[in-house]
């Protein structure tokens, strides 16, 4: 694969009427207004009819209801109105009359505390084992593939299905589009970062730096179109051609790795050597799973 570095295909080389640096520093007239600010949230309606408001991270699609969250206790200014009950606002924990010298006040603020350190202490165990069990959750589909080059090949086909549903989509797809290139964006960063920290280290430590080097080289251009496509307007007629020019280097890059440069390395490997790699590149993939 040629070295795509001079190739006039990222967003902003070609010429363009009015680029984004001389937009920063034209003077608008007076009877012009200021070009919108590109949102990095956009609603989603769901299939119940709820809308969450979908926003773009590095990776991660976070979603938050537009219902308002009631308040659990009435605050200072929730006066009720003329004629009405008051409302109970429930009260702290109540301190007991002191008695003479150390007994059951002591005891039970000590066996408070002890309960709860012991609650967090649980908590924490709780939501740890929760997290790794979404971690191996996620790697599990690349676990079962088998053989570490067996994985990879199978986090390719992953990401191409993804980009197959990004393509189906058209202009007026802006949320769905957004939420698409975030599972994109977080699928190709995991299988890079494990690529990155095991296979292609282990390629250089078998005489294959060159293609290690060139194919690390390719990642950083992965990254300079996703930076690309979040920086472009959804809805903007130029967005999708962007995506498939994308896929067209990344589809030549898996190639690459799947017929020529993974299994000249697996060749190179004993059978012991080939599990060690395999369990070393699942340990990279738990740690962004």
């Amino acid at each position: 694969m040629s070295d795509r570095s001079d190739s006039p295909h990222l967003y902003g080389t070609a010429p363009e009427a009015e680029s984004k640096q001389g937009k920063a520093g034209h003077t608008l007239a007076p009877d012009q207004q200021a070009p919108t600010e590109h949102s990095y949230a956009h609603p989603v309606a769901l299939a119940d009819g709820k809308v969450v408001t979908v926003e773009e991270t590095s990776g991660v699609a976070f979603a938050e209801s537009d219902r308002p969250v009631g308040r659990a206790v009435p605050q200072a200014d929730d006066r009720p109105e003329k004629g009405s009950a008051p409302v109970a606002i429930p009260a702290a924990h109540p301190t007991p009359n002191p008695g003479p010298g150390p007994g059951p006040v002591a005891d039970e603020s000590s066996s408070t505390t002890r309960q709860v350190v012991i609650g967090a202490a649980l908590g924490v165990g709780v939501g740890l084992l929760a997290n790794l069990l979404r971690k191996a959750a996620v790697q599990a589909p690349t676990a079962l593939a088998g053989r570490w080059d067996k994985a990879l090949a199978a986090e390719h086909r992953a990401a191409l299905a993804i980009f197959d549903l990004i393509e189906q989509t058209d202009e007026n797809d802006v949320a769905r589009r957004t939420l698409l290139l975030t599972q994109l964006k977080h699928a190709i960063g995991k299988h890079a970062f494990q690529e990155e920290n095991s296979i292609y280290a282990m390629m250089r430590d078998l005489q294959m730096t060159e293609a290690a080097d060139h194919l690390n080289h390719e990642h950083g251009y992965v990254k300079q179109y996703f930076f690309d496509l979040g920086e472009m307007p959804r809805d903007d007629p130029a967005w999708l051609p962007k995506l498939r020019a994308f896929r067209s280097m990344i589809e030549t890059h898996m190639r690459e790795e799947e017929e020529d440069l993974f299994p000249r390395m697996r060749e190179k490997l004993t059978g012991e050597q080939n599990r060690h790699l395999t369990r070393l590149m699942h340990r990279e993939g738990l740690k962004l799973a």
